[in-house]
C-alpha cells in the first residue's frame, strides 16, 4: 500500500460506553495499520475512556468538554489532521465494529477508483449479521432520506461495488481534501442526516461516491440516542428540511417542492399517530426558523456548483411508490427488534 496512503480514523463518542473499547479493539486487528486514530469525546473526561484506550494504546483521546455533536465532533477532528500526512479521513461510530480488512479493502478502492472521491462501508445489523443495516444513503426526490438495503438479507445482495448518492458516516472513507473543500459536515445538524446533508454537498462540488462490498462493518445503530427517540425524530426531520432547501438545485427545488411538502405533511401525521406528535411539530416549526440562515448557506453552495441538474437528478431515487416501501421497511425491522428483546 501507498505511504502516501495513510488514514485518520475519526471516532466522535458521547455516552459510547464499553462500545467505544469494542470499536478501538476491532481497530486494533486491522489488516492495514498505517492509520492514526482520534476520538472526540463530547463530553468531560471519565474512567470508561481509560477502559476504550487499553483496547487501542495509540489512540488520541480529546475531551471537548461540551456535547457538539456528531457534526461538530467530527469538524474538529478533520482540522486536526488538516496539515498532516494523511489523505484520507475515515468516520467511524463506536457502535460500528468493522471488520479486521476494512480499512484495507477501502483503501484499495480508492486505487481501483481513483474516480471517486468518498467511499461508503456494507453495514451488517450487529445482533444479526444476516441482515443488512445498510449499502449506502438514498436520497429521494421528494428530500426523504434512508439507508438503502436497510433490513434485507446479506446473503448473495449487493455483492458488487456501485455509484451511491452518499455513505453512511457510521463507517465511510473521504478524500481529506475533498472534505474540507465543501467545508466539512454543516454544525447547526448537530447529528442525523448530516452525512447525507455533506455527500449532497459533496456531489454537488462535483466529487462522486462508491460502495464497497467488502469493507464490512457491524453496527448497532443508534446506540447512544435510540432509535426513533424523540431526540433522532427531532433533529432527522428537521434537517430533512434544511437538507432540500440548501442543496437542490434550482430548477429540481421548483417541480419537486410538491413532494417535499407532501412528506412533510405526511411524516407529522406518521408521528402524531404514534404518539410523537409534538416531537415531530417542533421539528418543522424549528426547520422553518431555520430557513433564512439555510438560504443564505444555498446561495454560497449553489454558486459553486459543478455538475448539472440532471446529472444530480440521475442518482436520486425518484420513485413514487419509494416512500411507502421505506415505511415497509421500518415495520418490518421494528418487528424483528421487537422479536429479539421478547425472546432476550
Amino acid at each position: 500500500m501507498d505511504s502516501m496512503s495513510k488514514i485518520a480514523v475519526i471516532i466522535v463518542s458521547w455516552n459510547s460506553g464499553t462500545l467505544l473499547r469494542k470499536c478501538l479493539s476491532s481497530l486494533q486487528k486491522q489488516t492495514f495499520q498505517e492509520f492514526r486514530t482520534i476520538v472526540i469525546h463530547n463530553g468531560e473526561f471519565d474512567d470508561s475512556l481509560v477502559s476504550a484506550q487499553s483496547a487501542l494504546e495509540s489512540a488520541e483521546i480529546i475531551c471537548l468538554g461540551e456535547n457538539k455533536g456528531f457534526a461538530g465532533g467530527n469538524n474538529v477532528a478533520a482540522q486536526l489532521v488538516k496539515d498532516k500526512e494523511c489523505d484520507w479521513i475515515a468516520l467511524l461510530n463506536p457502535d460500528a465494529f468493522p471488520e479486521p480488512d476494512w480499512l484495507d479493502n477501502l483503501l484499495k478502492a480508492t486505487i481501483n477508483y481513483p474516480e471517486y472521491s468518498f467511499f461508503g462501508s456494507r453495514l451488517v445489523v450487529a445482533n444479526n449479521p444476516k441482515l443488512l443495516d445498510g449499502v449506502g444513503d438514498a436520497y429521494h426526490t421528494s428530500g426523504l432520506v434512508w439507508r438503502r438495503g436497510h433490513g434485507s438479507t446479506a446473503i448473495d445482495s449487493y455483492a458488487e461495488p456501485e455509484e451511491i448518492f452518499s455513505p453512511c458516516a457510521a463507517a465511510a472513507l473521504y478524500h481529506k481534501d475533498a472534505f474540507l473543500d465543501v467545508g466539512g459536515f454543516d454544525e447547526d445538524y448537530f447529528c442525523y442526516v448530516e452525512d447525507v446533508d455533506l455527500g449532497f454537498r459533496m456531489r454537488l462540488a462535483g466529487y462522486r461516491c462508491l460502495y464497497v462490498p467488502d469493507a464490512v462493518v457491524a453496527h448497532v445503530g443508534s446506540a447512544s440516542t435510540g432509535q426513533h427517540s424523540d431526540f433522532s425524530v427531532y433533529h432527522g426531520h428537521r434537517n430533512i428540511v434544511w437538507t432540500y432547501i440548501k442543496n437542490m438545485p434550482s430548477v429540481l427545488f421548483w417541480i419537486y417542492l410538491p413532494q417535499h411538502l407532501i412528506l412533510n405533511i405526511s411524516s407529522i401525521i406518521w408521528f402524531a399517530l404514534l404518539g410523537q406528535g409534538r416531537v415531530i411539530l417542533n421539528a418543522k416549526i424549528d426547520a422553518i426558523k431555520g430557513i433564512p440562515a439555510m438560504l443564505k448557506k444555498r446561495k454560497a453552495i449553489q454558486r459553486t456548483r459543478k455538475v448539472k441538474s440532471l446529472d444530480i437528478r440521475g442518482i436520486m431515487d425518484k420513485g413514487l411508490l419509494a416512500p411507502l416501501e421505506l415505511f415497509r421497511l421500518r415495520n418490518k425491522i421494528a418487528n424483528f427488534v421487537n422479536k429479539v428483546v421478547i425472546s432476550g
